[in-house]
């Protein structure tokens, strides 16, 4: 994984954990938080679906590597800009640089764990399933389907309204 990419790990996942598992779960629905973690949760499940394949069908690895790189690519300002709204979440509910850095700590496990699961989750398909979906990533990857700023449009409207950090 890339340096901007593990850094984008990191600090991306306190924004899910903002969004789906604090005390202002309800209150955040359909809100900033939501849809910049619907965004980030975008990535995540891309990502897994590479880890997934990369395990299951190692011989065409060099092939989704490139295509994959090419994606992350193409994505790199929205997600640097995701990673930097995060960042500035993530600051804003901290008291002091020490709880800063103990949050993003603390989500950092979580939203690993959640790409593992649904890596595992896509492991667990049929090995046929699995192996067509494989097949077609490298492809599927340059589609509209897999365009962060297209199939999140509605979110990046809602995160984008408000200042960027």
């Amino acid at each position: 994984m890339h340096a901007s990419a593990s850094t984008f790990l990191v600090s991306a996942a306190a924004v899910a954990a903002l969004a789906f598992g604090g005390p202002t779960q309800a209150a955040e629905s359909g809100s900033y938080a939501s849809s910049l973690a619907n965004v980030y949760g975008g990535y995540i499940r891309i990502a897994a679906l590479k880890d997934a394949c990369d395990a299951a069908v190692p011989a065409s690895r060099a092939d989704r590597a490139k295509a994959y790189a090419g994606w992350e690519a193409q994505h790199r300002a929205l997600l640097r800009e995701v990673q930097q709204r995060v960042e500035a979440m993530i600051r804003a509910s901290s008291r002091d640089n020490d709880e800063y850095v103990r949050n993003v700590g603390k989500y950092e496990g979580e939203i690993l764990l959640r790409r593992k699961e649904y890596r595992d989750d896509m492991l667990g398909l049929g090995k046929d399933e699995l192996v067509q979906q494989c097949e077609r990533l490298p492809q599927a990857l340059k589609g509209p389907g897999m365009d962060l700023a297209k199939v999140y449009a509605a979110e990046l409207k809602i995160v984008r309204a408000r200042k960027y950090p």
